[in-house]
């Protein structure tokens, strides 16, 4: 058993899982474990991940279990607790508590959901953070960011997002050095506020920043005890300085933050992620598909000739956001199982995307469509990562989405999320959504014994009815669909009759 290799009285989590616990190894998965050391600032969302129901002594089995999200599922991944050591010293990820191993082993599971610990070399902080949470995540540069950043990051707080901050380094040297200001480079900061307060007859804008070391803040305006606090309604100061103390949290007006602060990553989670006191909520949309090459993989618009056999997915924007006349929509394109892929010689495909405004109600637009019409708006890139990301403001209306890899003819599969303020309309509908409407249709058939449909069967459904391959099924396939299974139920009826008879006929005989 583990404690007679590595630890004699070994611990799952010794006082409350913490950054301190997420310490690297030879491994070079820090994008990973950065992630990690997010996820602990959150503790609904850590114990989804991290189930803290188990440990090394009540009913122990020599095995632990942890959930990550992947391609619109959560999934449970299972894992012995053999760690590789040398000479009893863990080689990858450990704590600086030796006898604690939770995050020894989250490492596991994870290389285990990814094929081996040699997948988890290189890759991006935000795939992390949305395999940990089903979110959808965004990265914004505060020198080069759209003007209306705050009012992104206020709603991203009214939304339940989990929101990070860092000051860029230049050199290993400058990593977690303190400036003058008392703020840490290289380092990763959360935010956990924003708010706008009257001071001297206007409104300045405020942003509360966290410090996961509990210590260590910014003593510039508006820190805890600065001036700026005694000029302004002492109702709001109480209610924004709950707490002065040096506990790592405290208030920048916005302009200081955006110029000590170089990156702001947003994850924008899903309903399912957020507890119920979280009024403002996503809407969310998901497509599915695949790049088949000589069929769907047309490759981006320089390639006219094929750029037009790609997947295309509509959408349908009907409601602005509030108070707007715009419709505010962050849609991301996601490539499956690249990681998993890398042992045979397949890795990431250089991907993007763009949309078209729709000009009617085809299924599927052609060549000469593409060639004439430019596209509304597009990923800013094509880049060879897990998720291409970006936000748009567009006007209510009818939309068609082409994700494609740069190059044609190269194959991968793909999720598409579509997140808006308010909800967006599709003329098709997921696997999930063919679940409910099929759980509801026949669980109300008496003649037909139901316990409901699996979300794997309802893929599978879509997979042999969905002949264009937009990984939903249009409402032309949809009444294809259900006509075979009207007919599918009174052939069901007809075969259940006739064994009844058999059945009966063969008993009279024998009696």
């Amino acid at each position: 058993y583990f404690s007679e290799k590595i630890c004699k009285d070994p611990k799952f989590i010794t006082g409350g899982a913490t950054r301190t616990d997420i310490c690297q190894g030879q491994l070079g998965d820090c994008w990973l474990l950065a992630a990690i050391a997010s996820l602990t600032l959150h503790e609904d969302t850590l114990k989804r991940v991290v189930p803290h129901d188990q440990d090394f002594d009540r009913g122990y089995a020599g095995i632990f279990h942890f959930q990550f999200w992947q391609h619109n599922k959560w999934m449970d991944v299972v894992v012995d607790d053999r760690l590789p050591c040398v000479r009893s010293n863990l080689v990858f990820v450990h704590s600086a508590d030796n006898t604690e191993f939770w995050s020894a082993l989250l490492e596991k599971a994870y290389a285990k959901l990814n094929g081996s610990y040699e997948s988890l070399k290189g890759g991006s902080t935000m795939e992390a953070m949305e395999d940990f949470t089903g979110g959808v995540c965004e990265m914004y540069e505060t020198k080069n960011a759209p003007t209306n950043l705050f009012l992104i990051l206020k709603k991203a707080v009214e939304r339940g997002s989990m929101l990070g901050c860092s000051i860029d380094i230049t050199s290993s040297a400058e990593s977690e050095a303190q400036t003058t200001t008392g703020l840490v480079k290289g380092h990763a900061y959360s935010i956990t506020g924003v708010e706008e307060v009257n001071y001297r007859g206007s409104k300045v804008q405020l942003i509360h920043v966290r410090n996961p070391w509990g210590q260590v803040e910014w003593n510039g305006p508006w820190s805890d005890n600065s001036r700026e606090w005694n000029t302004i309604d002492s109702s709001e100061k109480t209610r924004l300085l709950h707490n002065s103390l040096d506990d790592g949290e405290f208030w920048m007006e916005f302009g200081d933050f955006k110029a000590n602060y170089d990156k702001i990553e947003i994850c924008n989670l899903t309903a399912d992620s957020l507890s119920d006191d979280v009024r403002k909520k996503w809407e969310v949309n998901l497509f599915e598909g695949n790049w088949i090459r000589g069929s769907t993989a047309g490759g981006c618009r320089n390639y006219i000739d094929t750029f037009w056999t790609n997947p295309q997915f509509k959408l349908r924007l009907d409601h602005p956001d509030d108070g707007d006349k715009l419709c505010s929509v962050i849609v991301a394109l996601l490539q499956k199982n690249r990681r998993r892929l890398r042992k045979e010689g397949l890795d990431m495909e250089t991907i993007g995307f763009a949309i078209y405004e729709a000009p009617d109600d085809q299924d599927h637009q052609g060549k000469d469509f593409f060639r004439y019409n430019g596209s509304k708006v597009r990923s800013r890139s094509y880049v060879n990562m897990r998720e291409v990301s970006e936000r748009f403001r567009l006007p209510p209306g009818n939309y068609l989405l082409v994700p494609t890899t740069f190059q044609p003819h190269h194959e991968a599969d793909f999720l598409i999320r579509i997140f808006s303020e308010n909800k967006a309309g599709d003329k098709a509908i997921s696997a999930r959504e063919l679940q409910h409407v099929l759980n509801n249709v026949l669980s109300r058939r008496k003649e037909v014994k139901f316990d409901g449909l699996t979300l794997n069967t309802c893929h599978s459904i879509i997979n042999l009815m969905d002949v264009d391959n937009t990984g939903m099924l249009e409402f032309e396939e949809f009444k294809v669909f259900w006509e075979k299974l009207k007919k599918w139920i009174v052939s069901y009826r007809l075969i259940h009759l006739l064994i009844i008879s058999t059945f009966e006929l063969d008993c009279s005989v024998f009696l």
